[in-house]
């Protein structure tokens, strides 16, 4: 990027004078709409010239970042783009370094183990954590996971580089950084407290009980509709500002952090630029996940049935909008806890406009996408949760039956439907057999567990399979939707 401050919004802080405190697993969309932006804030007010940020990435897909960041000096934009389609945008300088790990991971574990690392924070994905769903705990059969464990060559996985990083601090006396999730799981930190002490565990026992007892893992909330960059983004910036970003972030003008404050070795105060940093993430984090997410995953598979491709063109259906409103009031949010400060009437209204924000362009394949990593996470909790307390489960069991559905990976028209989920190869036999054999997809108990038990949510499960079949996906949304 050439000189363009006469254009947009660009740090005024000296980038040559920042260090990087933290290291940043998964450098996305989303980690540069979120995190990276509330950095570069505390860069701008002078606030945490020791925070900057060093990205890391480990996936093959990570090159392109690698060489983008390269070329532009760390530098990218972020455009949010309001209902109204007005742009507001920023260069966001706080990615003041990246190390590509299949590069040179040696130079990564040094990164990490450097007493100058102080938090090392995650966005890799609700799949990047190897979690059993039908158990959860740690599922180490990943192929990069066993090959780390076996110790013949340096460490390829997320896991196997914060471990090692890890195991050297401990081996030197250099007190563990934070591990900082920022993924959409449930007691997020909670949960990369266990996964990570049962990789160490299993590379040595001693290391394990060190990394569950002295590690830090704060939970976090995090919120910001920020789909895949748009084909056209990069022209967009050009014609608007005259200058090229090669790989642009366009997100949702809302942004919400709740942060748990546990931190082992200090912290930016990010309380200055509008993080919530609070004792109990939990109450938000279930909010978020339970309405926002799941109500992502109750929209997606009956919008793309229905012929949908937009997201926005679906939530401003008003049969969608009625059957989300009635997911939210009668199943989510019984299953709450009270939210400090936060007007849950409030915040529903503002989801469903959030959803309907014609400007984003959020596409409804990138809410279907890796369904086996977010369905037993977000939406399977509110069904739990129901069952146990004896209320409604209709709208959430006509989810699954939607996904179900989805994944034979024929629409209504016949057409076929790209399935993208890690778990493809299991599930699309198991969608498709269940013509013949209607439960054939809930028995997967690695996702669904004991449900298949529950004649309850068998029953309300069937019924909304047969009505996809027999009336389609807007039809049966609609009855849904009373």
């Amino acid at each position: 990027m050439p000189d363009f401050a006469d254009r947009i919004s660009t740090p005024s802080y000296d980038r040559s004078r920042i260090t990087t405190g933290i290291v940043h697993f998964g450098v996305g969309g989303f980690h540069r709409a979120h995190q990276a932006m509330y950095v570069d804030r505390l860069l701008e007010r002078g606030l945490g010239d020791e925070w900057g940020i060093c990205g890391v990435g480990v996936l093959p897909g990570d090159r392109r970042m690698r060489d983008v960041l390269r070329a532009q000096d760390g530098l990218y934009t972020l455009s949010t783009v309001a209902p109204d389609g007005t742009w507001t945008t920023r260069a966001i300088g706080s990615l003041v370094d990246y190390r590509y790990a299949p590069d040179d991971p040696g130079t990564v574990v040094a990164k990490l183990a450097d007493a100058s690392t102080r938090i090392v924070s995650l966005t890799i994905t609700e799949g990047g954590y190897h979690i059993a769903a039908a158990t959860g705990e740690f599922d180490p059969e990943d192929p990069g996971i066993r090959a780390d464990l076996a110790g013949n060559a340096p460490p390829g996985t997320v896991f196997g580089l914060v471990t090692e990083a890890l195991a050297r601090r401990r081996s030197r006396d250099i007190a563990p950084f934070t591990v900082l999730s920022c993924d959409n799981i449930e007691g997020n930190g909670n949960v990369a407290r266990r996964m990570f002490g049962a990789f160490a565990a299993l590379r040595d026992p001693g290391l394990g009980a060190w990394v569950t007892e002295q590690v830090r893992f704060p939970n976090s909330m995090v919120d910001r509709i920020t789909p895949v960059t748009p084909p056209g983004a990069t022209g967009e910036i050009a014609r608007r500002y005259g200058l090229t970003d090669r790989w642009p972030v366009v997100a949702e003008p809302f942004a919400q952090w709740v942060l748990e404050d546990s931190f082992g070795l200090g912290r930016p105060a990010f309380e200055e630029v509008g993080v919530q940093v609070v004792a109990d993430v939990t109450p938000y984090e279930l909010m978020k996940l339970r309405l926002l997410n799941a109500s992502h995953q109750a929209l997606c598979y009956f919008a793309y049935l229905s012929g949908y491709r937009l997201v926005h063109e679906a939530a401003q259906d008003p049969v969608f909008r009625r059957f989300l409103i009635r997911y939210m009031d009668a199943e989510a949010t019984p299953t709450l806890r009270a939210v400090p400060g936060v007007d849950l009437g409030d915040y529903k209204r503002t989801l469903l406009d959030r959803f309907a924000n014609p400007a984003i362009g959020d596409t409804i394949a990138r809410l279907c996408a890796e369904s086996s990593d977010r369905i037993p996470k977000w939406l399977l909790p509110v069904v739990r949760a129901q069952l146990g307390s004896g209320g409604p489960i209709d709208c959430a069991a006509a989810v699954v039956a939607s996904w179900a559905r989805y994944a034979e990976g024929v629409d209504e028209h016949g057409h076929p439907i790209e399935i993208v989920d890690r778990l493809r190869d299991r599930l699309v036999p198991l969608a498709r057999r269940q013509r013949e054999q209607p439960t054939a997809f809930l028995g997967e108990r690695s996702l669904f567990g004991d449900l298949i038990d529950h004649p309850r949510f068998v029953t309300a499960y069937l019924a909304a399979l047969d009505s996809l079949r027999t009336r389609g996906a807007h039809a049966t949304v609609e009855q849904l939707a009373g």
